[in-house]
């Protein structure tokens, strides 16, 4: 059995079983193919043709590649990719940049209108990450202060920009 004359006579056959169960042209199957033909020729039994033989283990592989776990995350990797091609990017829309800017126009206003205790300690805590710690050292004050300042900017912040949230 020449094995080159075998892939010859048989690739167009091979290939289309695969496509047809797959929906898909996957050399990778049909290279796994010519491996178990060539792994298994000696066990092969000249009852019918070759080519019948070939094609139940394109098949049969074929099969165990749409079971198996490669299968779903090549879709997966297939879905997610198709998501992020079908994203328009927000910085490219002069709508939801002026909607942003606004918006960051109502907040920086809605912050500049708090009480100046207030405004110190939330723009050490949400805009410069300070701990609870550093801005009561800061401020030379307790912790609990440093809290109840926060919840109270926090509480005001949310009023004034509720229709925003």
């Amino acid at each position: 059995m020449n094995f080159k004359e075998i892939i010859n006579q048989n690739k167009n056959n091979v290939k289309k079983i695969i496509k047809l169960i797959t929906k898909d042209e996957n050399e990778d199957i049909e290279q796994e193919v010519y491996i178990k033909v060539w792994k298994k020729s000696d066990s092969y039994e000249e009852r019918g043709k070759i080519t019948g033989w070939i094609g139940t283990i394109a098949k049969n592989f074929s099969k165990d590649y749409l079971k198996s776990s490669e299968k779903k995350l090549q879709d997966n990797l297939e879905e997610d990719e198709n998501k992020i091609i079908n994203i328009k990017d927000r910085a490219d829309n002069p709508e939801s940049a002026l909607i942003r800017k606004e918006r960051q126009k109502r907040i920086i206003s809605a912050i500049n209108h708090l009480k100046p205790k207030f405004k110190e300690v939330i723009l050490m805590y949400e805009i410069y990450g300070l701990s609870y710690e550093d801005i009561a050292r800061t401020i030379e004050c307790p912790v609990g202060t440093v809290k109840s300042r926060i919840y109270h900017a926090k509480k005001e912040l949310a009023e004034e920009l509720r229709e925003l949230l």
